[in-house]
């Protein structure tokens, strides 16, 4: 294998110029000798409340600029022994959502049968069910870290049963993950029925409600997530809307009382060990991030979910 890559020096090249790729790293036009392949998906068509998400890679990527290679607080190396390159932008189909669902399954399919772990930076939640399609076709059915406001397992929205919100009812309904290994941290806000949550509870879905969560550290129920998952195949979605709004204001369904980002970081270092196949950063909207505090939240969580993938060296 050749040098895995590098960012490119804040040292060499200012942190306001270079390309615009996650963390400067090189831009890979194949995904050959590539082990993790970061990759955007512009889309805000499956929202049912704000939109703007499609601009969420550009500007996560903007934001990472900032992140060094090493990992001070867990010493996680992940350039030295994992080659990391960002493949840039699927390119989804603006006017329809059933199209670019499509081409994100199609995709993914082509980047998992090289046996690279794919990081997705989104847009809205919608593109987490074409991803676990092809995930399960590779994988079989996975394990899930869910992280988010909401339990996204509504039957159907405006009469359209694939969306923002009913990405995990058809992930169970079809057989791409593995309930009694699903679970889904940070649950709040209000609803349309004592059942909102309740029913995927029934399903095995194992879940932890925001205010179960207040003024704790998160690194136990980390670990003992970590612990009951094993060594299956997981995949981790993170929803930025998970974070209370005051640390990430910028997302398209706000809802207060949420995580913390030091909770955010806790959980995320907690799942070191995990057999992670797979993960995305979800829902930032930068037209509702005027600080851009939102996605340099965003961008410092996938570097965190970055540290904990298979295979990163610890110094």
């Amino acid at each position: 294998m050749t040098t895995p890559n590098q960012p490119i020096s804040g040292n060499d090249l200012a942190r306001f110029s270079g390309p615009n790729t996650f963390m400067r790293l090189p831009q890979a036009g194949s995904l050959e000798d590539v082990d993790v392949a970061v990759l955007g998906i512009p889309m805000d068509i499956g929202t049912s409340w704000r939109s703007g998400t499609r601009f969420g890679p550009k500007q996560v990527r903007a934001e990472s600029a900032m992140i060094r290679p090493y990992n001070l607080q867990t010493g996680a190396a992940p350039f030295d022994s994992l080659n990391v390159a960002d493949i840039g932008d699927l390119a989804i189909n603006t006017f329809s959502l059933a199209d670019s669902l499509r081409i994100i399954r199609e995709s993914y399919a082509m980047v998992l049968s090289g046996d690279v772990i794919p990081m997705a930076i989104g847009g809205d939640h919608s593109l987490t069910l074409p991803i676990l399609r092809a995930v399960a076709e590779r994988h079989g059915p996975v394990a899930l870290v869910h992280v988010d406001a909401h339990a996204d397992v509504n039957d159907e929205m405006f009469g359209e049963r694939e969306t923002h919100g009913t990405v995990f009812r058809r992930a169970y309904e079809e057989g791409l993950i593995n309930p009694q290994k699903t679970y889904q941290i940070g649950l709040r806000g209000t609803g349309y029925a004592a059942t909102d949550f309740t029913e995927a509870a029934g399903w095995g879905f194992q879940q932890f409600l925001a205010p179960e969560l207040w003024h704790r550290s998160l690194s136990p129920l980390g670990a003992e997530i970590r612990r009951d998952i094993g060594e299956a195949p997981v995949y981790v979605s993170y929803d930025i809307d998970s974070l209370d709004p005051a640390y990430a204001p910028g997302t398209g369904t706000p809802e207060i009382g949420g995580l913390t980002t030091a909770q955010a970081m806790e959980l995320i270092r907690a799942l070191r060990g995990l057999n992670i196949v797979g993960c995305d950063l979800v829902e930032v909207s930068p037209p509702y991030d005027t600080s851009g505090n939102t996605a340099l939240t965003g961008a410092n969580l996938l570097f965190e979910l970055l540290c904990v993938l298979p295979g990163v060296t610890y110094r």
